[in-house]
């Protein structure tokens, strides 16, 4: 009898989702809502198999439940499990991979259509009863962009910006993809310093690594055009926060929209979150979310679980 462990099921699952995939590949899954990491081994014990979505797995760990044999991350990111440590004890670790494409696509979309409708204005305005006081019919204080014509820049083209891409061409708008630094030159790829003079709006799809960190910074900042706006549903550390910060209470942006932060949850605070900053979105990275996204990592926690009994693991990333 397999014995599984999901060590912080609440961060998956609202009360909302159907587990059964999971309790069918399993003889037995206990799940925890949360688990401190003095908990973790003990926890552990006896177990074969941990899920785990934000609890970290260490060297110490690893040494302290021999019996474990796979670890089934119930996210894309690796940071939380020290792969090498797992390797070295013969535990194999296994993602899931491409789960949020449609929600995450979608909140972008939603985010850029906020910004150039100036959205939360007009609720604000109407909150404060400025639209029961105008002398018009309608009320626009706000300039409104239309999005029909505009450019958009890609700064990563995986699964995730194609669907980007695909959802802003429906809106009438041009895509530029952009070149990570250290990537290799390649066709219709453009250079930082090139992309972004000329797009209008720019969003982040790519992953956080040493050479992407605060890959938006104030000189980058400076070279978008005024006006423009910027979306990032990436990685909170690929965007200098303090610049982003002085370039949208200098004016120079036309808005900008977060839904990842350096640190989260920002119990220390963080300079997005002060009260003062114009034109600014931050959502608590909920854009990956939805419920579907959130019923297709349970699928693929029990794909990875049955593949690993049958000898045939995959999403294997240690």
């Amino acid at each position: 009898m397999t014995r599984a462990v999901f060590l912080d099921h609440p961060s998956l699952d609202l009360g909302d989702l159907d587990l059964a995939p999971l309790r069918q590949v399993f003889g037995t899954l206990v799940l925890h809502e949360q688990t401190a990491p003095q908990q973790v081994a003990e926890r552990l014990k006896g177990a074969q198999v941990a899920i785990s979505n934000k609890v970290k797995l260490d060297a110490a760990t690893f040494a302290a439940c021999p019996e474990l044999k796979l670890v089934l991350i119930a996210a894309t990111g690796t940071n939380n499990v020290d792969l090498d440590a797992a390797r070295a004890h013969g535990v194999t670790v296994c993602n899931c991979q491409g789960y949020g494409t449609p929600s995450v696509a979608q909140h972008t979309l939603m985010l850029l259509l906020a910004l150039a409708t100036r959205l939360p204005d007009y609720q604000a305005a109407v909150r404060a009863g400025r639209w029961q006081q105008s002398s018009q019919f309608c009320l626009l204080d706000f300039p409104i962009v239309e999005l029909e014509g505009k450019t958009l820049g890609l700064l990563g083209h995986g699964e995730l910006g194609s669907a980007v891409a695909q959802l802003a061409r429906a809106f009438g708008m041009r895509v530029l993809l952009g070149l990570l630094p250290g990537r290799p030159a390649r066709d219709g790829r453009l250079p930082l310093d090139e992309l972004l003079p000329q797009v209008d709006a720019l969003t982040l799809h790519c992953p956080l690594t040493e050479e992407t960190r605060h890959l938006i910074g104030a000189r980058e900042l400076g070279l978008m055009k005024p006006g423009a706006f910027l979306i990032n549903t990436a990685r909170g550390g690929l965007v200098d926060e303090q610049a982003l910060a002085d370039a949208l209470r200098a004016g120079h942006l036309g808005g900008a929209a977060t839904d990842v932060l350096s640190v989260e949850p920002p119990k220390d605070g963080n300079p997005l979150l002060a009260a003062d900053i114009p034109r600014l979105i931050v959502t608590p990275h909920s854009a990956w979310g939805s419920r579907e996204a959130r019923q297709r990592i349970v699928g693929q926690l029990a794909e990875n679980a049955a593949a690993f009994g049958r000898g045939e693991p995959m999403r294997v990333v240690s």
